[in-house]
């Protein structure tokens, strides 16, 4: 009986509402993901600080944009134009604050980022 209920305790507080761990949070989305970066392109602190502030730039805007298009009943088609217009500038961004050896390394990871996210759209191919 004991294990049941520390068995049930256990789902249900995994199953709360707003515990999901990818949150769609800004601030939360911008530490995840500068975290990757950090690991991933062996970030100094300066540049830590600079790439967090623009994920969190970038992930604000993105948030304003879909609860932007989610109001007004706007079409995918052209949410997804303004959200490849957020992130070609974001890239801009990036390039500066990243040293040609990052910046490599950085373009290998979104493009795979990009194929697995194709990989996982049904109909996508």
């Amino acid at each position: 009986m004991f294990l049941f209920a520390v068995f049930a305790g256990t789902i249900l507080v995994s199953a709360q509402p707003g515990q999901d761990r990818r949150s769609f949070d800004p601030e939360d989305m911008a530490k995840r993901q500068t975290e990757q970066l950090k690991e991933l392109l062996s970030l100094n602190k300066d540049q830590e600080k600079k790439v967090f502030d623009l994920n969190l730039e970038t992930s604000r805007q993105m948030r304003a944009l879909r609860e932007d298009n989610r109001s007004s009943g706007g079409g995918f088609e052209g949410m997804r134009e303004k959200m490849g217009e957020i992130r070609d500038k974001q890239d801009a961004k990036m390039k500066e604050i990243l040293t040609d050896a990052q910046w490599k390394k950085y373009q290998k990871y979104q493009e795979e980022r990009r194929q697995q996210r194709g990989q996982r759209r049904p109909g996508s191919r």
